[in-house]
């Protein structure tokens, strides 16, 4: 039967391991993060917590190295210790590389989204504008109908004036009844 140190040493090597791989899994879900900063700020937590596990299981294989009686698994149990510290540097490294690499995609995302909203703002100013000139060359045109028409209403009014004096020109004068019997006498 195996030593409870044995059995704790591969544990501990089986919980490394699988703290190395959600590690890795976590920094490929940060490489693959297409935003926003909400979603990368909460993969980060998570490799934070699983780094802070790894170290703490490396920490205590390598206690458990400096506990063994022979030197020779002391020696393989600290060389595997090594080991796994420059895993968990190298993941680190990558880490902060798919970080810097996700932040300038969601940076550049973002950017992309501000200038597109500024040509759509160009676009609402220039539509307003358009409506702007539109609107005024309407009242442009219904003040000048509105002063044509009333031109139209004074030139009626001029051509009304001298019809009824034309008509008062060409009316013969109406004599009263006496006067046509008075002239007939004369």
């Amino acid at each position: 039967m195996a030593a409870p140190q044995d059995v704790h040493v591969r544990i501990c090597n089986q919980e490394i391991v699988k703290f190395d791989l959600e590690v890795k899994a976590l920094i490929q879900d940060i490489r693959d993060c297409s935003g926003p900063l909400s979603a990368l700020t909460e993969l980060n937590t998570k490799v934070k917590e699983k780094f802070q596990q790894l170290r703490h299981r490396i920490q205590e294989l390598e206690q458990s190295a400096k506990e063994q009686d022979k030197e020779s698994e002391k020696q393989v149990l600290l060389q595997e210790v090594e080991n796994h510290k420059k895993q968990m540097l190298s993941n680190q490294t990558s880490w902060r590389k798919a970080n810097l690499t996700c932040k300038i995609a969601i940076d550049n995302l973002e950017k992309a989204e501000l200038l597109q909203g500024g040509d759509l703002l160009r676009q609402r100013k220039t539509t307003k504008e358009s409506l702007a000139q539109t609107s005024s060359a309407i009242t442009e045109s219904l003040m000048g109908i509105s002063r044509m028409m009333s031109q139209q209403v004074q030139q009626s009014e001029e051509a009304m004036q001298t019809l009824v004096v034309l008509q008062d020109l060409h009316t013969p004068v109406k004599m009263f009844p006496q006067q046509k019997h008075s002239q007939g006498l004369m």
